[in-house]
């Protein structure tokens, strides 16, 4: 498919490694660009896909298809980071403030390119419960004030609001959702028939972590700016693994994790906020002007990992010479790959969607009779499977997240395994 395949390696070490460490490489690649033609017959090239798994740090010895959690750094973020901790560990306070410190502009752009955004809106931080935390404890609200949030949010963002529930006596409107679902007009109807006179804010997560559900986050946020209530949405699982901008959901507020499908290091995040709002959320942290409209003002944590941060500028890289379409339809693939072949075992349902628009990497199945738990544990003892039991609300089932280095190999063996429960 691609001319350039069988030298990707050979190209991705002498450019990330040439490079300015956060120059954009993708336009380096004539045959890698983001106008690709075929996108269907990329994701199923697996000569090509194996040439991308040798950029990662991915372990011979057992499958990792719990990418859901924390995903493996390209091999290329790992020296990245090796060589600026020794860097900073020489002589720290020169080369974390005068030197690393410089270089946060640079990333903020190139992260804002990939979301679409202006660089003022973006805020580089540790993670999405650091950005959505941000937004929750820093809007105003007065008692009484309604939020509406599902039961199926993550349980950092549904315990942040009920601190502040606990705290400032706002009220908490829950909505109960039935999933898998490919219904447009139920998941938006869940949400805007919650809200009230009194609602302030809705709370979406993009894709349930539990079981990979998309939810319409921009016919939510329509819905309820026509209203004038603001929305926050939970990216976590969606950023760089669905293709899209933040501007394309039409939320007010977003945050994610970027050590997931961006496959930064571990503890990098990043906050999107629309650039007329800033100004009236407060920092989580202290900032000399917790009022100011600059961005900046969230990034105000103190001695913390410049490494880090600068690491994270070779995983962008890798991301743009994939390229976020191509990422996308081959995370899609997967899914269905792996689904597709269990879907009819006697006992074995499904708890994901198999249509485009509603899942992409995540997907979640369970067997009639076998406890989640039992499950997880009989694919790692006997095949060296790595997945993650889930039981939360009416979701029971393991969960099975594959990534770009992911073989459809890997995954034969996953299904042989289901296969043997069954």
């Amino acid at each position: 498919m691609f001319s350039s395949r069988r030298s990707f390696i050979r190209h991705t070490a002498a450019l990330l490694g040439s490079v300015a460490l956060h120059q954009n490489t993708a336009s380096a690649f004539p045959g890698l660009s983001p106008d690709y033609s075929g996108l269907k017959d990329a994701a199923s090239d697996e000569d090509f896909w194996r040439q991308v798994r040798m950029a990662y740090a991915a372990s011979p010895t057992m499958i990792n298809l719990n990418n859901g959690g924390v995903c493996p750094m390209p091999r290329a973020t790992m020296d990245a980071l090796d060589y600026y901790n020794r860097m900073s560990s020489e002589a720290p306070s020169y080369y974390m403030w005068r030197i690393l410190d410089q270089d946060r502009e640079p990333l903020r752009e190139n992260l804002a390119a990939i979301a679409g955004a202006n660089p003022d809106e973006i805020s580089i931080n540790r993670n999405a419960t650091e950005s959505l935390n941000t937004v929750i404890f820093g809007l105003d609200f007065q008692p009484g004030d309604e939020v509406v949030l599902s039961k199926y949010d993550y349980p950092n963002m549904i315990n942040a609001w009920k601190q502040r529930e606990k705290r400032d006596g706002i009220k908490l409107v829950w909505v109960d959702l039935e999933l898998p679902s490919e219904d447009e007009e139920y998941l938006v109807n869940a949400f805007v028939s919650r809200f009230t006179d009194k609602t302030r804010l809705v709370h979406i997560t993009h894709m349930i972590n539990w079981c990979g559900q998309v939810l319409p986050v921009r016919k939510i946020a329509e819905a309820a700016r026509a209203r004038g209530i603001e929305s926050l949405a939970d990216a976590a699982h969606s950023f760089a693994v669905l293709d899209y901008k933040i501007p394309d959901l039409a939320c007010d507020y977003w945050g994610t994790s970027l050590h997931k499908f961006l496959c930064g290091p571990i503890g990098t995040g990043m906050m999107w906020i629309r650039k007329e709002k800033i100004e009236k959320v407060w920092p989580l942290l202290s900032a000399p002007e917790p009022r100011s409209a600059d961005i900046r003002k969230f990034e105000n944590l103190g001695t913390r990992s410049f490494p880090i941060e600068m690491a994270l500028g070779y995983s962008v890289d890798l991301h743009n010479l994939i390229g976020s379409a191509r990422k996308s339809e081959r995370l899609h693939y997967l899914k269905r790959y792996w689904m597709s072949r269990v879907k009819d075992l006697p006992g074995v349902k499904l708890n994901t969607s198999l249509k485009h628009e509603w899942s992409c990497a995540i997907g979640n199945f369970s067997i009639e009779g076998q406890k989640p738990g039992d499950i997880a544990d009989k694919l790692f003892q006997k095949h060296k499977i790595h997945t993650v039991a889930i039981e939360w609300e009416q979701i029971k089932g393991v969960r099975v997240t594959p990534n770009v280095y992911t073989t459809t190999d890997d995954l034969d063996k996953l299904v042989r395994g289901i296969e043997g429960m069954v």
